[in-house]
């Protein structure tokens, strides 16, 4: 046999070396990805490699099809919710003939109903499907933003919002339940920020988009800020309906996924979850309880309820502020001077959320995020100077907002089970509007032009944050100690497979990750 045959045969054996190491990783790749077996071990540690490159890729298509769809009605979401602080300047008031905290009672209304119905939305997310259920939901709302046009008194603002609210209440938490679906626990918090930094941006939008809205002079039989309330709601009816066409539900009906990329996606999250056998499992109440009395989840859902009074007051009454700030203005002169500090904090919440992908940390940043918050508050409340008071609400925007990608990442990454994510994250997020409920009386007529209550109460929230977040961490590492002087084996012992798959983060291996 010649040199060049020895050669070939060499390079034959090479050849199928790399196509059973292929068939091999392959192989393992589905056995992860399967119903019935886990992809971890007892200490939490993947059991399966993953080609970097094969995420990478991934990644890239996640990005581009499951994204960009729910930011969008989270956009209008947001802007239907808070276009009342624009139709306030519009004359919504005095046209209803409100009087008194008759406009506080009527903000008041649509957090009852969130907060009532934010826990079972998330729950009926996950048994009808986010791929489904969010633009249901969104259908909903826009048709309830629309009606808000044709309400005359003030028991109809009232019953109009408390239906919104009603349709609202799942979209946070539903869009967070869904992208934890398809992400990585390091991942989760930068692409929350990218639906969630629709927030601060349709604070700006919202303001550009009302001051084009109230430069008609009537969109049919609507005039005034009836139009704001009109055009917005059809343009939210309208891209909900595209969502049902847009929006995937699971990895598994994924049209745009090969068979291999759909293993991987599963396998990947699968991967992170300790001692589950499936990524989609089937709710049981000690799983819910567990979701539920968690102790980072509970703290950090205080933690999201003080910053919602920062961020939900900031986002009514910026209009209101900038109002007493430049009163010669006109009302579209004042539309578009609340839009820049929310173009600066919507850059925030985007490089907050990339730190925290960078590091695989959320309650590091949380904590960071609170002293600008701070800062701006003090100004509110040492300065009587306009244009330090505008400056303050930069400062505030620059910070407040992006807590809710690291809330949300935070509570998400420190349960274990789908099930325990859906009512983790419902609770995270009600206890967020428990917060903006206190928000919508926090800035009270009598307390005007400085309204020092309001922003007393906002400082003192941001200083809450601060010191909740400071013993959240210390806790979370002296319970990591803590477990590791016990013997896991010894812990398991006697446990079937799934006594030990409900065990959540009362697991020995489960370990903390500020």
């Amino acid at each position: 046999m010649d040199a060049r045959s020895l050669s070939n045969n060499g390079s034959g054996e090479k050849v199928r070396e790399e196509m059973l190491e292929d068939a091999r990783a392959d192989h393992e790749l589905h056995g992860a990805a399967e119903k019935g077996f886990t992809a971890t071990d007892h200490r939490g540690q993947s059991l399966v490699q993953l080609d970097a490159q094969a995420e990478k890729k991934l990644l890239r298509k996640l990005d581009l099809m499951v994204v960009p769809t729910v930011s969008i009605l989270y956009l209008f979401c947001f802007i239907d919710r808070a276009n009342i602080g624009n139709a306030r300047l519009a004359g919504f008031e005095t046209d209803l003939g409100l009087k008194g905290y008759d406009y506080n009672t009527v903000l008041s209304i649509f957090y009852i109903s969130y907060i009532i119905f934010e826990i079972p939305s998330n729950l009926a997310c996950k048994w009808i499907g986010p791929g489904w259920f969010l633009p249901a939901i969104s259908l909903g709302f826009g048709i309830a933003s629309l009606g808000t046009a044709f309400v005359h008194t003030r028991a109809a603002a009232c019953g109009v919002r408390f239906v919104l609210g009603i349709f609202e209440a799942g979209m946070m938490p539903g869009i967070s339940y869904y992208m934890s679906r398809w992400y990585r626990r390091s991942e989760l918090a930068f692409r929350l920020s990218l639906f969630i930094v629709m927030s601060p941006l349709a604070g700006a939008f919202g303001g550009l988009l009302a001051s084009a809205i109230l430069m008609l002079d009537d969109f049919g039989s609507l005039h005034s800020w009836r139009m704001i309330f009109g055009i917005e709601g059809i343009i939210t009816s309208g891209l909900s309906i595209i969502a049902f066409f847009t929006l995937t539900d699971r990895p598994e009906t994924a049209r745009w996924l090969t068979a291999e990329e759909k293993d991987l996606a599963i396998a990947r999250v699968k991967s992170e979850r300790m001692s589950q056998t499936k990524v989609l499992d089937t709710p049981d109440k000690k799983k819910l309880k567990l979701g539920f009395w968690n102790p980072i989840v509970l703290s950090t859902a205080f933690i999201f309820l003080l910053n919602n009074i920062t961020v939900q007051g900031l986002a009514f009454f910026t209009p209101t502020i900038v109002s007493t700030i430049y009163p010669e203005k006109s009302a579209i002169d004042k539309q578009l001077y609340t839009v820049p500090p929310y173009i600066l904090g919507a850059a925030f919440v985007i490089g907050l959320s990339l730190g925290s992908w960078r590091f695989d940390r959320r309650a590091l940043f949380i904590a960071a995020s609170a002293p600008l918050t701070m800062l701006g508050y003090i100004l509110f409340l040492a300065s009587h100077e306009p244009r330090v008071r505008y400056a303050a609400a930069f400062f505030t925007a620059i910070s407040c907002f992006a807590l809710g990608p690291l809330a949300n990442a935070q509570v998400s990454a420190v349960v274990v089970s789908d099930t325990s994510r859906s009512i983790a994250i419902g609770t995270n997020v009600m206890f967020g509007n428990v917060g903006g409920l206190i928000a919508t009386w926090s800035y009270l007529p009598f307390d005007g032009p400085d309204y020092r209550i309001g922003n007393g109460l906002n400082l003192a929230a941001a200083s809450l944050i601060l010191l909740t977040s400071t013993l959240q961490i210390v806790w979370m590492k002296w319970d990591n100690k803590k477990r590791d002087t016990k013997n896991i084996g010894s812990e398991l012992q006697g446990l079937t497979e799934e006594e030990a798959e409900s065990l959540e983060w009362k697991h020995p291996g489960f370990r903390w990750r500020p």
